[in-house]
């Protein structure tokens, strides 16, 4: 998957982050009346989670790496894109059971326990952290944008997969920390629905890839990197 994708799944997809992560960044702290200082600190929040999600993109890429070499690339990219479909249509109650399950309730007790401890620091350093940590927050969203990244095949390639993944939610997130206030709960719920559409369509872009249909650019024939290099040797 073209690495540039990765900033268009989060620039179309950030509205979802208003309503997940949007009170997050609504109750981000207050230390100061500048309002110069109040924008750098709600960057540096945001930035942290490019960090973050650029992390994962080289931890995911140099899996997708492995799976490639050993010619599982058109598999990949259908197994993905049946799983990102199969978690929109998949009952509430089933995803109940997930949101719900220990290790998911672990990671986020963990998460709103570093957060309450840096609320108190009035340190610039502190909104970086904040950013950082928001990262490993359990979001569906974030999962896709992970799928994208194993796609890539590549640490480098699922590195920027996943920077530029961050820094298309950036301008959204970013709005909302500052002007979020005027953003009521209807707007809110509303922006959510055209999550699973966007997942939807991800997924069956995944699909379509994976079956080498030979379209440019939207299901191109995928060649595998052992068949290369076993007619090199020949």
């Amino acid at each position: 998957m073209d690495i540039f994708t990765g900033f268009m799944i989060g620039l179309l997809g950030s509205f979802h982050c208003v309503g997940m992560c949007g009170p997050i960044a609504l109750a981000l702290p207050v230390h100061s009346e500048s309002q110069f200082t109040i924008l750098m600190s709600r960057v540096l929040y945001n930035l942290g989670r490019v960090v973050t999600y650029t992390f994962f993109g080289a931890l995911f890429g140099l899996f997708g790496h492995r799976l490639i070499l050993i010619g599982l690339q058109e598999t990949i990219s259908i197994v993905i894109g049946a799983a990102i479909i199969l978690s929109v249509l998949a009952p509430s109650r089933l995803k109940r059971l997930v949101t719900e399950s220990k290790p998911y309730q672990h990671v986020n007790t963990a998460v709103k326990a570093s957060f309450a401890k840096l609320a108190s620091s009035k340190s610039s350093r502190s909104f970086f952290l904040f950013g950082i940590i928001n990262g490993f927050l359990p979001c569906g969203f974030v999962y896709v944008a992970v799928a994208g990244a194993v796609s890539t095949g590549g640490v480098i390639e699922g590195a920027l997969f996943m920077m530029l993944f961050g820094l298309g939610t950036f301008p959204i997130m970013l709005g909302t920390s500052l002007l979020g206030k005027y953003l009521n709960f209807g707007v809110r719920r509303k922006i959510n629905k055209l999550m699973p559409v966007l997942a939807l369509l991800l997924g069956i872009i995944f699909l379509l890839r994976g079956m080498g249909l030979g379209i440019p650019y939207l299901s191109p024939k995928l060649h595998s990197p052992v068949a290369n290099e076993q007619v090199i040797c020949h």
